[in-house]
């Protein structure tokens, strides 16, 4: 399925409709260097090579295509015993290998002969209970005893020193050892994680992070955020040789050691010796190593949030993963809102809140969003993609449904791009908009009648217009019939109103209107237009006369206008319907609209989003 997308580009009122880049659909990228023969004088020492205890039972194999086991490619320079494994998947045999080192025996046989061995999660051991192995089927038992304090210090004798996190993890692998300690510090339990580098996890998002915008991921914990910023990180070290700086507070990118692991490919690696200190740590990257990109895992804090909208601000292209179901969530996350560019309360007046149609106290968007784009990590084959976060953020706040992209990963590795309906103001009922109601909505919007697709009459309008109810304050009412003869106005023209609540606007003397604040308060609280003369006299009452009058003609002539300007409307419209659905969609060519006035060009913008298609004025 093909999903397209439109940029409007303003030079001189143009908007220019173009297709995007076809996404990449290849899920590995290899880059093939010339191996460089080192000199005699340089070769690199031998090193012992680790000892991988396998299980009794071999592991089940889950790849497709023939595999020679054992085989083994030696790297030049570089002696038999340092040689890696050839392909992904025995490499992840011997990482899980050297999980399950940790266990007992016994537990470890158990392990090995389940059927979902390639799919295990986690491994539970706390002290006087029975382990557990989780798989996506459920739950394990791994022994009918329980776990004994010999066990535990079994598994944490062969993983690196926990932090203050209470965070550990075995050397130049991806597993994550997390600790349960008591109130003395003794650790009573252990969750031991299976860590893996997924290639291909990240070409769905190719096309959000190779221009250089800023990305952050959102999901549940489990869900695949740390897999995929992973792949992103060596995707743009190799395939885009940009240089990427990785800050990694709890070595869950990069694995556990001063090694980092081969998933992140050329792309460097910061520890954070605290994760209180990764804000200062982020800061460090950017003065000290001139990143390109930065990577970040897991932002939680307020000082963290600040840190990358400092970093943002210097240009420098983010990668990041917060916790959270959907965008709401960190809008409402009081930690992390910066992020999305802040919120705060703004109090609008009486006019604009009556324009807008809410309450005079709304939320909006305090500043520029951090990120660029944003994607919420339903599930490990489904994203949402949110290709501009500033404006999902405002459609939020404004109550209505943002635009949204659903990107899905099949089983046979197909990649199905939908578009999820819009449903706002310009659609009329719940159902989908589709190609062939887009003339009828067209109509509606050019102000047409939907029965005869004539204009408007603009008689309707005269015939409809109703005088103007004036509550006077502290000012005669001969006076003002007096200078609405001088004006020649007509008698229904005006109507003075003993009701302020029925009032269209309110005349008052500045002087009566000091000692009386109540009538001021009123008329603000019923949203009418005040209009104050310093004396009584009938020259400050026919220039506040006049002044009524001529706000209410600039009403009228732009109520005109605008009905005028309907035929011109559904000609922009039609015009923007055929070029997208002649030269847009089907020869995936750019189309560029003539120049049209920004109300018109807003329409047309519009009417572009119900194709599925973005916008950019």
């Amino acid at each position: 399925m093909h999903s397209y997308s439109l940029c409007a580009l303003e030079i001189s009122d143009f908007i220019e409709i173009f297709p995007p880049k076809q996404m990449l659909r290849s899920l590995h990228s290899h880059l093939h260097t010339p191996s460089l023969a080192p000199s005699s004088s340089h070769r690199c020492p031998k090193s012992p090579p680790f000892s991988f205890h396998f299980p009794p039972r071999p592991f089940p194999l889950r790849k497709l295509g023939k595999s020679l086991p054992g085989h083994r490619r030696n790297f030049p320079g570089c002696s038999a015993s340092s040689s890696v494994p050839e392909d992904d998947f025995e490499v992840e045999q011997l990482e899980l290998a050297r999980l399950l080192d940790l266990l007992p025996e016994g537990m470890r046989r158990r392990v090995t002969e389940h059927p979902e061995l390639h799919q295990l999660i986690e491994v539970v051991m706390d002290l006087g209970r029975k382990p557990l192995a989780r798989f996506p089927s459920g739950d394990f038992v791994l022994s009918d005893c329980p776990i004994t304090h010999e066990d535990l210090g079994h598994a944490t004798s062969q993983v690196g020193d926990f932090a203050v996190d209470n965070r550990a993890g075995i050397s130049r692998t991806l597993h994550r050892i997390s600790a349960i300690r008591n109130r003395k510090g003794t650790i009573i339990g252990l969750t031991c994680r299976v860590g893996r580098a997924i290639s291909g996890s990240a070409p769905l998002l190719r096309d959000l992070v190779q221009n250089g915008a800023s990305l952050l991921l959102i999901g549940p914990p489990g869900v695949g955020k740390t897999t995929i910023i992973r792949e992103i990180a060596r995707m743009l070290a190799n395939d885009y040789r940009k240089r990427v700086m990785i800050v990694d507070t709890s070595n869950e990118i990069g694995g556990d050691g001063d090694i980092p692991h081969a998933g992140i490919g050329n792309a460097r690696r910061m520890q954070v010796p605290d994760s209180d200190m990764q804000h200062k740590v982020l800061i460090e990257a950017v003065e000290n190593h001139m990143p390109q990109v930065i990577v970040i895992d897991e932002i939680g804090t307020k000082l963290e949030a600040m840190a990358a909208s400092t970093i943002a601000q210097r240009g420098i292209q983010l990668v990041a993963t917060a916790h959270g179901v959907t965008i709401e969530n960190v809008i409402m996350n009081p930690a992390l809102e910066m992020l999305v560019g802040g919120i705060e309360s703004v109090t609008l007046g009486d006019e604009e809140a009556s324009r807008r149609r809410v309450q005079k106290t709304v939320l909006e968007r305090k500043g520029p969003a951090t990120f660029n784009s944003a994607v919420e990590i339903v599930s490990k084959t489904e994203l949402r993609i949110h290709r501009s976060l500033e404006a999902t953020v405002d459609f939020i706040l404004s109550g209505r449904p943002p635009n949204v992209e659903v990107r899905k990963i099949g089983l046979n590795g197909s990649q199905e791009i939908l578009m999820e309906p819009l449903k706002d103001s310009f659609s009329t009922n719940d159902q989908d908009i589709r190609l062939s109601d887009i003339p009828e909505k067209i109509c509606e919007i050019a102000g047409f009648n939907e029965y005869n697709l004539e204009p408007r009459s603009m008689d309707e309008s005269k015939d409809d217009e109703e005088p103007i109810h004036l509550y006077a304050y502290g000012i005669a009412e001969g006076s003002i019939i007096q200078v609405m003869k001088q004006l020649e106005m007509s008698e229904d023209a005006i109507l003075i109103t003993d009701d302020i609540s029925k009032a269209d606007a309110l005349l008052a003397s500045q002087s009566k209107l000091k000692k009386n604040p109540r009538i001021q308060a009123a008329a603000s609280f019923h949203g009418i237009p005040t209009y104050v003369t310093k004396t009584s006299s009938m020259m400050q009452i026919t220039k506040a006369l006049r002044a009524l009058m001529r706000e209410r003609e600039v009403l009228e002539d732009l109520e005109t206008a605008d009905k005028s300007n309907s035929v011109e409307i559904k000609d922009a419209l039609e015009e923007a319907r055929v070029a997208i659905e002649q030269v847009v969609i089907p020869k995936g060519e750019p189309a560029v609209l003539l120049p049209r006035s920004p109300h018109v060009m807003t329409l047309q913008i519009e009417l572009i989003r119900k194709y599925g298609l973005q916008s950019e004025q």
